[in-house]
């Protein structure tokens, strides 16, 4: 019993599942920090207001704090901003270069699958790994 567990924990995708959680929460904070701490002093001094906190209305004895779901409307938009564009956006370009560019040589046909080009004698799609079988004869 106790050597399956070994094995579990030990398997590959389990430590690297780890690590990227911990990654995450690191870069979560990073990016938190940077929205707190740059992003939304800037939309507070375009606005004129640091925080919509204080803003409420009231029905029948009961106060809706419609401030605090503006800041974290604010807070999510903004981080999602800076993860793409300082995140998402510079790794399309880094794939976008890193890709071939040079056409294929061989005569190309589409994937059933994903309709990405893929050479004839292909048994198998480079781009969803799906199987393709033979070319059909023409």
């Amino acid at each position: 019993m106790l050597k399956g567990f070994r094995d579990f924990i030990l398997r590959g995708n389990v430590v690297d599942l780890a690590v990227a959680v911990v990654i995450g929460a690191a870069f979560g904070a990073l990016v938190s920090a940077f929205v707190t701490g740059i992003v939304t002093p800037l939309i507070a001094a375009i606005f004129g207001k640091p925080s919509f906190e204080g803003l409420t209305f009231t029905i029948n004895g009961a106060k809706f704090l419609y401030g605090s779901v503006i800041n974290a409307a604010i807070t999510f938009v903004s981080i999602a901003a800076v993860i793409y564009f300082l995140v998402v956006q510079p790794m399309n370009i880094i794939n976008a270069r890193r890709r071939s560019g040079r056409p294929v040589d061989t005569p190309v046909r589409q994937c059933p699958e994903c309709e990405s080009d893929i050479p004839v004698t292909a048994r198998r799609c480079a781009f969803c790994t799906s199987e393709v079988g033979p070319a059909p004869a023409v």
